[in-house]
């Protein structure tokens, strides 16, 4: 690990308490067996395709999975590529297949294990002929390279792709398992806590792990883990804001919603994708009348998105149809 990488992993608490071995992985016991069961017979393990929400333990377990494969010499011969940032067909041509082509030094320390491995995280987020070149560089290199691809929505997948690997889902986090978590940080942090912030943080982050240790961080920085800190480290996020831009629409202030929206896209960075998730669970806790409608009207705007649409004429448009929704409702 390079030293930048150790202070950060010091200074983080995200990194500094991720899990190096399988077993260590939070509340995935038949995944982690599974996985146990493939791994005794490296020369056999097929390539893996983990779906699930965000921050329960997906790319961890893929960092796992080349560590006790790999060994000492996994960093040197493991590729972990976010493909959100990269999207394209280049990406998946010039670093994907140039890593997957080089065949693995005999001279490693791991000698049992004779490929490299490529974890691509957030693989939904590839295009259509990005993931169809993937699917032509994971057969002509299954002798060098294993692939462990890693997404959220398995169904933005392409089914050639999907039927190259073995498919494990994650489940979400269940709450007493991340409060388990949270509070072995605190207490080898040396952090005070109140139980009911704890659960404060899991009601936010809805089981993401990573998000939950953030917040935990956040409060602990500002004292102790209370319910006012918590709730002043929430307010900070992203999630929050979109909740006031939903309720600012709903009550027909389009334009301090539409204001708000472009703020927290334009300044801030949160995806629309992001913003239509926030969205779509803030208008269920708030459980609303005409539900249905609701409900029939977040799929119509993730479709626009999803096929290309323009963000914020689309998501400006999305606010407006609250609004008529929410005097339909008074």
């Amino acid at each position: 690990m390079s030293t930048t990488n150790k202070i950060l992993s010091n200074l983080m608490w995200v990194e500094k308490y991720r899990p190096i071995k399988l077993e260590q992985v939070i509340n995935q016991k038949e995944i982690v067996n599974g996985l146990k069961n493939l791994i005794k017979n490296p020369y056999e393990i097929p390539h893996l395709l983990f779906a699930g929400p965000a921050g329960v333990g997906k790319t961890t377990t893929a960092l796992c999975i080349a560590r006790e494969l790999l060994g000492e010499d996994w960093q040197r011969n493991t590729l972990e590529l976010n493909a959100s940032d990269e999207r394209g067909i280049k990406m998946v041509r010039e670093r994907v297949k140039e890593f997957a082509s080089v065949m693995k030094l005999a001279t490693d320390t791991n000698d049992n294990v004779s490929f490299r491995i490529i974890i691509l995280d957030e693989a939904d987020e590839m295009t259509s002929e990005a993931q169809t070149a993937l699917r032509r560089i994971i057969e002509d290199s299954s002798k060098t390279t294993r692939f462990i691809i890693i997404c959220n929505y398995l169904s933005q997948i392409i089914e050639p792709i999907q039927s190259r690997c073995v498919v494990f889902r994650f489940m979400r986090l269940a709450k007493e398992d991340v409060i388990g978590y949270l509070k072995m940080i605190c207490e080898k942090e040396g952090v005070k806590y109140e139980e009911k912030a704890l659960s404060q943080i899991y009601a936010a982050t809805s089981g993401d792990l990573r998000h939950s240790i953030n917040i935990l961080q956040a409060s602990a920085g500002m004292g102790s883990v209370s319910i006012a800190n918590v709730i002043a480290s929430i307010g900070l996020s992203g999630k929050t804001k979109v909740g006031e831009i939903i309720r600012s629409a709903i009550a027909g202030k389009f334009n301090d919603a539409r204001i708000k929206l472009l703020e927290l896209t334009n300044v801030y960075g949160m995806s629309e994708t992001d913003f239509l998730k926030y969205a779509n669970q803030e208008l269920y806790d708030m459980k609303l009348e005409h539900l249905d409608e609701l409900a029939a009207l977040m799929a119509e705007f993730d479709y626009r998105l999803a096929v290309g649409a323009h963000p914020e004429i689309q998501l400006s448009a999305l606010l407006a149809q609250l609004g008529k929704l929410g005097s339909k409702g008074k």
